[in-house]
């Protein structure tokens, strides 16, 4: 931990599984004490699972801080970007895992991303019939979403994330350090999952991207040293603890959870027909979320004012704003694989102001079409 900084402890309270998301500069250095603050048995073995970058970075500070409590760690590099995340990159975590010997007490941390997150949970969630993951995200995506609510899983060639299972975590691990190392990309695309929270139920946290953005037009959110540390931290508790309601509210996405899919529907449809790592998960939402917005206009939902808000924001976040030139009806033919697809109906989270959304599954063909023909047009990128 920093010196004279505490952490912050937000909790996520499940019947079944409650845990903590620990939160604060430094927080890295303690995760074999926190561990075993868990109850978890110091003896156990671990098997932390990164990619090549963050291992550089971070793998030996993870593995001393685990030895040192008296852990028996091991490390699994595996390859990161979004064409990566298949059953064969989880079959090598298995692999690992029985190479290793790993029990059922054992334990899985996922050191790195939302990509490593979601393999390493599915695996832990898959080998004998599950064990414990621990979620130590380190980049801002993972960080205020990625990490959090216990979804786990890989892509299918039909669609992201069409394989996988809930698997709650024991504990999530913030520290905002790791973010030095993070590149300005990888950052602004985690900031549309900050600013979906806004959208989707906190208007407050919206307030503070606008003030932000205001104060340095240039680059407000779109650079982590013009954020600046403070407000940062604010972002991260903010939106962390905004998921931790919604997954207490509903663990397994029967209905409220759905509203953390905005942006995600049309956004997914943008990283499967556009390719794999082409556009960043952050990018995409950040297209999805202002196509939902012009769908939400199409339906006199909510205001152009609205609208307005939320691509100045984006906009100061250094994301894309024009649709991809994408076949209209590949794009329609995709959103019937979606996750969220009942009944033959896609559902959408769309905005009807800032702060409030609802889940419409009664969107016309045509009212997408057009606003994805809109979100296209030059003067759409403003």
């Amino acid at each position: 931990m920093a010196e004279g900084r505490q952490a912050k402890i937000i909790a996520v309270p499940l019947e079944s599984q409650a845990y903590s998301i620990v939160l604060g500069p430094g927080t890295l250095a303690g995760l074999g004490a926190l561990l075993v603050a868990q109850g978890i048995r110091a003896d156990s073995r671990v098997l932390v699972v990164t990619n090549p970058v963050v291992e550089q970075h971070y793998g030996s500070t993870c593995r001393r801080s685990l030895q040192e409590a008296g852990f028996a760690a091991d490390t699994l590099v595996i390859e990161a970007g979004e064409e990566q995340k298949t059953p064969a990159t989880v079959a090598r975590i298995h692999d690992a895992a029985f190479r290793h010997r790993l029990e059922r007490g054992s334990l899985i941390v996922a050191l790195g991303g939302g990509v490593v997150g979601d393999m390493a949970g599915f695996a832990a969630a898959t080998w004998l019939r599950g064990i414990a993951v621990v979620q130590v995200p380190t980049t801002l995506l993972a960080m205020v979403d990625a990490s959090i609510g216990g979804k786990t899983g890989v892509n299918h060639p039909g669609g992201k994330n069409l394989i996988g299972a809930f698997h709650q975590p024991r504990l999530v691990l913030i520290d905002p350090t790791v973010l030095s190392t993070l590149p300005e990309r990888e950052f602004r695309a985690g900031m549309a999952e900050v600013i979906k929270y806004g959208v989707i139920g906190d208007p407050e946290l919206f307030e503070d991207l606008e003030a932000a953005a205001r104060l340095d037009p240039r680059a407000g959110l779109a650079d982590r040293h013009r954020v600046g540390e403070v407000l940062l931290e604010r972002l991260l508790e903010r939106s962390a603890a905004a998921k931790a309601r919604v997954v207490a509210a509903d663990e397994r996405e029967g209905g409220l959870r759905a509203i953390l899919n905005y942006g995600h529907t049309l956004g997914h449809a943008v990283e499967t027909l556009s390719g794999y790592g082409t556009y960043l998960h952050g990018e995409a939402v950040g297209l999805g979320m202002l196509a939902a917005g012009e769908i939400s206009l199409a339906m006199g939902l909510w205001q152009q004012e609205d609208q307005r808000r939320q691509r100045a924001v984006i906009r100061a976040a250094g994301l894309p704003l024009t649709w991809p030139p994408l076949d209209p009806e590949a794009v329609l033919v995709c959103l019937q694989g979606d996750k969220k697809v009942r009944q033959g109906r896609v559902r959408f989270v769309l905005p009807t102001a800032i702060g409030t959304v609802e889940i419409r599954d009664d969107v016309p063909s045509e009212a997408i079409q057009g606003a994805l023909e809109r979100l296209a047009a030059p003067q759409a990128g403003g």
